[in-house]
């Protein structure tokens, strides 16, 4: 999944990245991509840059779904906060099977993005909005948050920050100061005045253009 991740990220997968993001050695993320590699769901180019091949690309669109999906199921049914629901979806998500996945979807109306705002696998792209980090937003202006970075979900304390401060997609943030001399920005928020660093901020993505098919 580290791999699907970091491509939908739009980030150069390497084994160093890897090595990084799991917190293991680089021997075992090599046995792992060799693996990987010899059962036909990675492919490594002559730079060792790394790339899911079709079968893997489906497999790991599978897995993310139905992550995503649990997310959605733990937060809209079961009612577990909203910053806890990433750590729990991990726990359950392998347990469900193709047939639980289409009544889950059925159930929550085919939703089109995690609780977070992620979107589904597969979505196409032109259904999306066009977004920019909170940390580059304009002084004076008012966005939209379409959501929050994936790799930011692993972070708990932050995401209970988030959720604490209102943070979430779909709320209205108006930006009331960027401070380059402390790496902070202030924002209007839910009638309050919050102020966060900018790493907080980078993980929060704002709509800067409705998506394309809804221009259409």
């Amino acid at each position: 999944m580290e791999i699907y991740d970091m491509t939908r990220a739009g980030r150069a997968v390497i084994a160093a990245r890897l090595t990084e993001k799991m917190g293991v050695t680089a021997p075992t993320v090599w046995n792992t991509v060799h693996r990987m590699h010899r059962d036909g769901l990675v492919e490594i180019d002559g730079s060792k840059a790394l790339t899911l091949s079709p079968a893997g690309l489906e497999a790991a669109e599978s897995i993310k779904r139905r992550h995503l999906l649990t997310e959605r199921l733990l937060v809209d049914i079961l009612g577990l906060d909203w910053a806890d629901a990433h750590e729990e979806a991990h726990l359950i998500e392998h347990t469900i099977t193709p047939r639980v996945e289409a009544r889950i979807m059925a159930t929550l109306g085919n939703p089109t993005t995690c609780p977070h705002g992620n979107p589904m696998p597969g979505l196409d792209p032109a259904t999306r909005p066009k977004t920019r980090p909170l940390a580059t937003a304009d002084v004076g202006a008012t966005y939209v948050i379409d959501g929050i970075n994936e790799p930011a979900e692993e972070d708990h304390e932050l995401m209970t920050y988030y959720q604490r401060n209102g943070f979430v997609p779909g709320a209205e943030v108006k930006v009331l100061e960027v401070a380059s001399y402390n790496s902070t920005i202030t924002v209007g928020i839910d009638g309050r005045t919050v102020t966060l660093g900018m790493p907080a901020a980078e993980n929060l993505r704002i709509v800067v253009e409705a998506p394309a098919i809804a221009r259409a």
